[in-house]
């Protein structure tokens, strides 16, 4: 393209200015309203081309047109899916951020959507129970819009360091939250009774228990698990699965907190039997996934997160 410059006038410049003022650069109304690229039109520019780390100047040409389009997308405005060359502009990055706040780790936030970010929408659409197919678009900009109060005015850090909870602080939890917990097959419900054990032990006014089915859930729970170790085969349950047992506290709270239920029913998957499964599943295993499970329980519904 023929470079915009000082001095011109027109449709073309009424685009560049209104693409700067709505990413925050400020323009003269009167060159706006003439369509004139005028002195503070060149300096929004100018600055514009500084903040994007291209050369210095005052023109638009073809890279600072495509930086300017890139930067005017807002998350939702376009559908997001993996192609070559990658999508890529504000609104990938804002996916992005929001979806690392949130547990789903889609890498680096750098604006592009690659395989990193589509993982982590597909990550995020299986635990919101959707079609997990890494396409995000009205749905899945619905569900973390949803979840603005959780991500909102975040940052992910180091992934997600959530930490091990503290015994009083896990007993406290645990007194005040009702959790009913059930099993799809035999080496989740051994999981599921040691997770109970564990709470049990730790407060004896635990709010957890264990419930035969879904259909059995308590009157004022806040939430049902459903643990097992086969892929889920419906899209009506939000899925988390247990992968990275550093993101599995928060995958939990934003399953929680995006469910339109009034009592939540989130499935826990245990891949296998969990991350390096081998073909086999030893006392040993289950004991380690059960009290990793619970510290993430403790830690997904603690009130200074979700219950006030």
């Amino acid at each position: 393209m023929e470079p915009i410059t000082q001095g011109m006038t027109g449709a073309a410049v009424e685009d560049i200015q209104e693409r700067l003022c709505s990413i925050g650069y400020k323009i003269d109304q009167k060159e706006r309203d003439a369509q004139d690229f005028g002195i503070s039109t060149a300096t929004a520019v100018t600055h514009f081309r500084l903040n994007m780390g291209l050369p210095l100047g005052q023109e638009v040409d073809s890279a600072t047109w495509i930086a300017l389009v890139d930067e005017s997308y807002k998350m939702g405005d376009r559908t997001l899916y993996l192609r070559l060359p990658n999508f890529h502009g504000a609104d990938v990055r804002q996916l992005q951020r929001c979806l690392n706040v949130l547990g789903f780790s889609a890498g680096e936030e750098d604006g592009r959507y690659g395989p990193h970010t589509e993982a982590a929408v597909k990550q995020f659409q299986e635990s919101m129970g959707q079609l997990p197919d890494g396409m995000a678009f009205p749905d899945t900009f619905d569900a973390i819009d949803r979840l603005h109060h959780v991500w909102a005015g975040k940052s992910a850090s180091g992934p997600h360091p959530l930490g091990a909870m503290g015994f009083a602080r896990a007993a406290n939890v645990l007194e005040k939250v009702r959790i009913s917990i059930t099993a799809e097959d035999p080496i989740s419900r051994n999981i599921a009774g040691r997770v109970w054990n564990l709470a049990s032990a730790t407060n004896e006014k635990s709010g957890m228990d264990i419930i035969a089915s879904v259909e059995n859930k308590r009157p004022g729970d806040h939430a049902v698990l459903v643990l097992a170790t086969s892929p889920n085969e419906t899209e009506a349950i939000p899925n988390v699965i247990v992968d990275d047992p550093s993101t599995l506290a928060m995958r939990i709270r934003t399953a929680w907190a995006g469910s339109k239920e009034e009592v939540p029913v989130i499935r826990i998957e245990f891949s296998q039997g969990g991350p390096g499964y081998d073909g086999t599943f030893t006392v040993g295993d289950a004991q380690t996934y059960a009290v990793m499970l619970l510290d993430a329980i403790c830690t997904a519904f603690d009130e200074e997160n979700l219950l006030h």
